[in-house]
């Protein structure tokens, strides 16, 4: 029965396992080159066991460009040279991921007309590329050859064809986009043959991949699983052998952009049976490796188990712990950081140019300014801790910034006390996020951290607030994470009871009142998804919700972690009515006022209850009264606290907190 741990033969070459860390944006280029951050970025996901290493996906032609600083493969050379030598004295095997998004890139950085198999303008940009002459579709397999020649002479040990998701090749293949009226409009996989031959001949022996796109979910026009399934034998069955040693099976076009990487509110392993499907169609010499939400370590060995994949690739996953590969292999799996496919760090293709990075392990895209907090110090026994050589720390608040500075001092052979006023630890998150429709995964990340903090010998008390007075007879260190309140209404109120928090309802789990909560209105100034998943929820009990949102759209920033077309998706299909550019004025009795914002023009909607899903404040009532109370430099922040905003804030302050100390003792 094949397991993770198994090896994988690609062609003649063989990768210690069955674990990919796949190819995917994150920013860290110069330029357009293979950066030290992207070596170490590499380099830690080959020390931390993965089999098989894809670097993030650089354009073979100058004529593509299609974020600031995506890879261009000819000034990667030697980047590429310093992965693969990072990563093959970790035990990885390295491919160079190349491609060209053609009409799905953007014009703006090189100022050029893009590049496409026929003028269909791309459903997003609304852009409309150039209709490639005989020449350019010459160049372009020219290009794909000349790229895959470099890396290979710069040490990877091949490369992945990019025929996915956002590629000039997938284009070619789709009648979505392909109305030509030659050959290559004739034979739409004509391009993807020969630029798979043209490459085969320029790295002979080396490892060949293909990234698929096998169900564009356009069945009127686009690629179809079955359709996918006979080009991919027909790939396979050249003359001369394989095109190509292994394909990765993906899904998603330009009509579902957000469909490769789809956040928590996807199913994981949703790719399972399209990647059985092909693994079927196709001969056991070529691999198939799935995509698609691989997180769970069980779903994992469970569809390789199964033989509907050889390999999967679990790229989330190891940007939340680049450690997963070896613990898996070394039966910790227990130990694994989970990934909660939130999206919020780790998508990065979009405006602001963010640098990947996790929620859960902050370090992750910081390889080289960040340290890692757990390699200066491994933590005793907690049964065989001696006398600590400086004083204990008191961490007052467990939810995320306070778990993780507890853990992480521990970790330093700090003694650690971490109180939390609640029963339960996590905070916000387990009170509140974690119970927003597709954010349950959240939950699971605070169980970690907890179950860390216990291992590493960190005395937990729960239930109990700590006072000023307690504090104040504490020799040592104290670390606040007392988290955020509600905050300022910018609305009046004129009936006690008709408007509630979203953060109290979502703990309360109902809104006030045995009859059920009515009509409501959702309130969300900030755009994210609190206010989207409380109006989802609330819909599901069948009653009128309306979604009150300053901007044009509802959920404005879940833009970045690919959630707002499907957001505005299940909304409308739960019945939610969204009053956009609308702000609430006032709640009464009777019912909830709504002004726009450009018109002026109100509404009152009547009987309803309002549900403020709005910004909050700091809860640092004990923090400003210990810096009263305290010597300078006894008391530091961390988290909401400081300035409520998200997970990845808070663990990251949390973990910087616990450094500054362990590097003063």
């Amino acid at each position: 029965m094949t397991s993770l741990a198994d090896p994988l033969r690609l062609g003649l070459l063989t990768a210690r396992n069955r674990i990919v860390f796949g190819p995917h944006e994150t920013n860290l280029g110069r330029r357009r080159a293979i950066s030290e951050r992207h070596v170490a970025y590499y380099r830690a996901r080959a020390a931390g066991g993965a089999g098989l290493v894809v670097t993030e996906e650089a354009s073979v032609d100058g004529s593509d460009w299609p974020y600031e600083r995506a890879p261009l493969a000819a000034e990667c050379e030697a980047g590429w040279g310093e992965v693969a030598a990072a990563c093959h004295a970790e035990g990885a095997l390295v491919i160079a991921a190349i491609g060209h998004s053609g009409g799905q890139g953007s014009s703006a950085y090189h100022q050029q007309a893009l590049l496409g198999p026929s003028s269909v303008p791309d459903v997003v940009t609304r852009e409309i590329p150039k209709a490639m002459e005989a020449a350019d579709v010459e160049a372009i397999v020219g290009a794909f050859a000349r790229a895959a020649a470099s890396a290979v002479a710069a040490g990877a040990d091949g490369v992945e064809v990019s025929a996915g998701q956002w590629s000039l090749l997938r284009q070619f293949v789709s009648s979505l986009t392909n109305r030509r009226d030659d050959r290559y409009g004739a034979d739409h996989l004509l391009l993807v043959e020969e630029t798979l031959a043209s490459v085969r001949a320029a790295i002979p022996g080396a490892v060949v991949g293909l990234r698929a796109s096998c169900d564009e979910l356009a069945p009127w026009a686009g690629i179809v699983p079955e359709t996918a399934a006979k080009h991919l034998v027909r790939l396979a069955s050249y003359p001369r052998g394989p095109l190509f040693d292994y394909v990765t099976v993906v899904r998603g076009s330009g009509y579902a952009t957000w469909a490769t990487r789809p956040d928590a509110h996807t199913p994981a392993a949703f790719n399972a049976e399209l990647a059985a499907s092909i693994r079927g169609a196709l001969p056991a010499s070529v691999a198939v490796v799935c995509q698609g939400s691989l997180v769970e370590i069980d779903e994992a060995e469970a569809l390789l188990s199964a033989g509907k994949a050889d390999a999967v690739e679990m790229t989330r996953a190891q940007i939340a712990d680049p450690e997963l590969a070896s613990k898996i292999v070394s039966g910790r799996r227990d130990r694994v950081r989970p990934c909660v496919l939130c999206n919020q760090l780790c998508q990065v293709r979009d405006v602001r140019n963010p640098i990947v990075a996790c929620i859960g392990e902050p370090r992750s895209g910081h390889e080289t300014t960040d340290p890692d907090p757990l390699a200066l110090a491994a933590p005793p026994a907690p049964s065989v801790r001696s006398a600590p050589a400086a004083k204990a720390v008191i961490v007052v608040g467990a939810g995320p910034a306070g778990l993780e500075c507890a853990r992480v001092l521990a970790h330093q052979a700090r003694e650690v006390v971490l109180f939390e006023r609640e029963d339960s630890l996590g905070g916000m998150v387990t009170r509140a996020a974690a119970r927003v429709p597709g954010r349950e995964r959240l939950a699971s990340l605070v169980g970690w951290l907890e179950n860390e903090c216990r291992l590493a010998g960190v005395t937990i008390v729960s239930g109990h607030e700590l006072t000023l007075e307690e504090l104040d007879m504490h020799d040592g260190p104290v670390v606040c994470c007392t988290g955020s309140r509600p905050g300022r209404r910018q609305y009046e109120v004129v009936a006690p009871g008709a408007a509630v928090m979203a953060a109290d309802l979502l703990a309360a789990e109902r809104l006030p009142g045995a009859g059920g909560p009515g009509p409501a209105v959702v309130w969300d100034p900030a755009g994210g998804p609190v206010g989207v998943g409380v109006a989802e929820l609330l819909a599901a009990l069948g009653d009128r919700v309306v979604l009150a949102t300053p901007d044009f759209v509802a959920g404005a920033e879940l833009a970045r972690s690919g959630d707002l077309v499907p957001a505005n998706t299940r909304l409308a299909r739960a019945g939610v009515e969204v009053a956009r550019h609308s702000v609430v004025r006032g709640v009464d009795g009777s019912g909830v006022t709504v002004e726009d914002r450009f018109s002026g023009s109100r509404q009152v909607i009547a009987g309803a209850v309002l549900v403020d899903a709005g910004y909050r404040l700091p809860e640092d009532s004990l923090a400003r009264a210990l810096a009263a109370s305290l010597p300078p430099g006894s008391v530091q922040l961390a988290g909401d606290v400081v300035a409520p905003r998200t997970i990845h804030e808070a663990i990251l302050e949390g973990r910087r907190a616990a450094l500054r100390l362990a590097g003063a003792r």
